[in-house]
């Protein structure tokens, strides 16, 4: 029984008939840098490369601008979309005001963070767990389908909250590594900007949706990816080196100021000793003062008489030490030393 044949439909497009045929490749993925870019965008991502050039190479080492930064782009961020996306007081709020109560409670925000320094601490460890939160999920996409919203958003806030108790228990590493890899992530969210128009950005946005049959990233934004482990890398090398740089100049300085301290007790002592009178030794009032009066017996009033009896013979012409005679360090204070025994042939005193 012979088949009925079909009659054929003349279309531009064949593959709709051979769907075993791979897509020829279009130019989705030909890397078209923006010709003219608008001027507020570009003047905002060049500042925000700033930024990220000072998180990225000198967040530790300036801790306190970092930390104003953070809480004045955070809290400025949050309260901008509330304002701008949300109706407040039943009205919708326009650009320029949304834009001024954000900046006003950024500020506040920024002082909080850079005065607190616990509040500081803990909003670089949200930030960083946001940082790796988002890099996870753009970094596995290829190989995990997030089956809802929730998922993306629990993992976000899970991260958050653990990169903040990390960085309040442990200050010093974690601060380097969040800042480091926030600045990296700045840089490259510029660079994508300008190299594909925030492709990574949206393609953020719909992995935290959970949208399905999304089309596959081009290698330039799997490149982009790439650079900011890279960056945030030697970032934190960068900081680690200030940081023995300043550690080193610390210790030197701290030595020269013993040195010079060290310097100052000599000359006071030196002083001390010119001032004395020439009656009464540095010794015997070093001695006096180390017993209390209760404590003294007669012989303490006795000692230095003796002592300067035993000194004024000395001095006198002809009485020259004929046999060896024991010394007596009194004080090592003063440092002063007398013969305990007479030398041969003098008269006892």
């Amino acid at each position: 029984m012979e088949q009925a044949l079909l009659p054929l439909a003349m279309t531009s497009d064949p593959r709709a008939f051979n769907q075993q045929l791979p897509e020829p490749l279009g130019p989705r993925c030909v890397l078209k840098p923006q010709d003219n870019p608008e001027l507020a965008p570009a003047l905002v991502c060049a500042l925000c490369c700033c930024f990220g050039i000072i998180y990225c190479c000198f967040g530790y080492r300036c801790f306190k601008a970092v930390m104003f930064l953070s809480g004045l782009l955070s809290g400025a961020l949050v309260i901008f979309l509330l304002c701008h996306k949300e109706r407040v007081l039943e009205t919708q709020l326009s650009l320029e005001v949304s834009a001024g109560i954000a900046l006003g409670i950024g500020l506040l925000c920024g002082l909080v963070t850079m005065l607190v320094r616990n509040v500081g601490l803990f909003l670089t460890g949200i930030l960083l767990g946001l940082t790796l939160g988002a890099g996870a999920l753009l970094g596995t996409e290829p190989i995990y389908q997030p089956p809802s919203a929730w998922v993306p958003a629990g993992a976000l806030v899970g991260l958050a909250l653990l990169g903040a108790l990390l960085t309040l228990r442990w200050p010093r590493p974690f601060t380097v590594l969040g800042t480091a890899l926030l600045g990296a992530a700045v840089l490259v969210a510029c660079a994508d900007y300008f190299l594909e128009g925030l492709t990574l950005g949206s393609r953020l946005g719909q992995r935290l949706q959970a949208l399905s049959s999304l089309p596959p990233l081009c290698w330039y934004s799997w490149v982009l990816l790439g650079t900011w482990p890279v960056l945030g890398a030697l970032g934190a090398l960068a900081q680690w080196k200030f940081m023995d740089e300043e550690h080193g100049g610390h210790t030197n300085v701290l030595s020269r100021q013993r040195r010079h301290l060290q310097l100052l007790r000599i000359r006071q002592q030196e002083a001390k000793w010119h001032r004395t009178a020439p009656g009464v030794s540095l010794c015997e009032g070093s001695y006096r003062r180390q017993l209390s009066p209760n404590t003294r017996s007669p012989a303490d009033s006795l000692a230095p008489s003796y002592l300067q009896s035993l000194q004024e013979h000395q001095r006198r012409p002809g009485t020259q030490a004929t046999a060896p005679h024991t010394i007596l360090d009194l004080d090592s204070d003063c440092g002063s030393t007398v013969p305990l025994t007479m030398p041969s042939g003098s008269t006892q005193t």
